[in-house]
């Protein structure tokens, strides 16, 4: 008896490494003093004893049963962006430059491709938020997880310094709200997805007219990361105020959490358009209008806050970033939460 016949393939792991590393390469920044394959990862704060007050910021999160959809249609390129994505996005709501990315999957089975399909995915997404990703873990665990399934979380730590924390505290009646789109449901809510549409691989399969690409490709679309756009509006001299993630819990949940005591975020929602897929599932489930809000991004899964001077200089640095901005509302004062007209 020995370690891979319990089930553990150490040789594996070896292998998933090896294969990794073309893809971790990428994603390097000057400040990363490790290589991959230590204990730890090291990087330099060095470019940053300059600020005034240089802050740590954090975000950790997993891509939850999105996953299953992966599993079904073997696909596992993308997911890696989604747990990247819900870490970064966090950062940025913040005010905060993600420097470092660390994952972690545990699988039943290593399968070292498939291991580093994940990864290249998760490097990825640390080259979109320009983040190093500067370690992990792959934990083989039979008898855990079945062997064809693993699950994915990570972390990523960021800066700011801290006269530039976004913390909404000078947020007042007449500040616009900005929104920018998604590219779906990104990597939430998937739970009630799953209630909703048949999980097999033949309806994930299934060519949809209405959103031009088959039902199994428009939900694994990865979550976007807003990190570029948000610093874009940054170096164009626009403060923002307040923001807010769209994430779990949708609209009701995630927009109070942007604002102060004393104000109302007042939200059109006939300012942007609703991607197919959220009217798609709303009719298959039979769901109230309410619910939907209260639990996906419906098509915003960034809100920023600026002064009506700073709207035409913020929409335009969110373009030049790549990303579509929608003007969806103002700030009025009243009782702290949302409405959505």
């Amino acid at each position: 008896m020995d370690y891979k016949n319990a089930g553990v393939d150490i040789e594996a792991g070896y292998k998933s490494v090896e294969l990794m590393k073309e893809h971790v390469k990428k994603t390097m920044r000057p400040e990363v003093l490790t290589n991959l394959g230590g204990f730890s990862g090291a990087f330099s704060m060095e470019k940053f004893k300059d600020m005034e007050k240089p802050t740590l910021v954090s975000g950790t999160d997993g891509v939850g049963t999105k996953l299953k959809l992966a599993f079904l249609m073997d696909k596992h390129d993308t997911v890696g962006i989604d747990c990247v994505a819900m870490c970064v996005n966090d950062i940025a709501c913040a005010g905060g430059e993600p420097l470092f990315f660390l994952d972690y999957i545990a699988c039943g089975k290593n399968t070292p491709e498939k291991i580093a399909d994940i990864v290249k995915g998760v490097a990825e997404g640390c080259l979109q938020s320009d983040a190093a990703l500067i370690g992990g873990e792959t934990a083989e665990m039979p008898g855990f997880y079945p062997e064809d399934e693993y699950d994915l979380a990570g972390f990523s730590v960021g800066v700011v310094d801290e006269k530039d924390l976004i913390t909404g505290k000078d947020l007042e009646a007449g500040d616009v709200l900005i929104g920018m789109a998604s590219s779906g449901v990104h990597s939430n809510g998937f739970s009630l997805v799953r209630k909703v549409f048949t999980m097999t691989k033949d309806s994930l399969d299934t060519y949809y007219e209405e959103l031009g690409t088959t039902l199994g490709e428009a939900l694994l679309a990865p979550t976007k990361i807003y990190v570029k756009a948000l610093r874009s509006v940054k170096e164009a001299g626009v403060t923002v105020k307040a923001c807010s993630h769209i994430t779990g819990g949708g609209f009701y949940e995630n927009v109070p959490r942007m604002l102060k005591d004393g104000t109302v975020a007042v939200i059109q929602k006939d300012s942007y358009p609703v991607p197919p897929i959220f009217r798609l599932m709303a009719e298959k489930g039979n769901i109230e209008e309410q619910m939907m809000y209260n639990t996906y991004n419906m098509g915003i899964g960034m809100i920023v806050a600026v002064r009506p001077e700073d709207v035409d200089a913020a929409m335009k640095a969110i373009k030049d970033a790549g990303e579509t901005p929608y003007v969806i509302g103002h700030i009025e004062a009243g009782e702290k939460g949302v409405t959505l007209c």
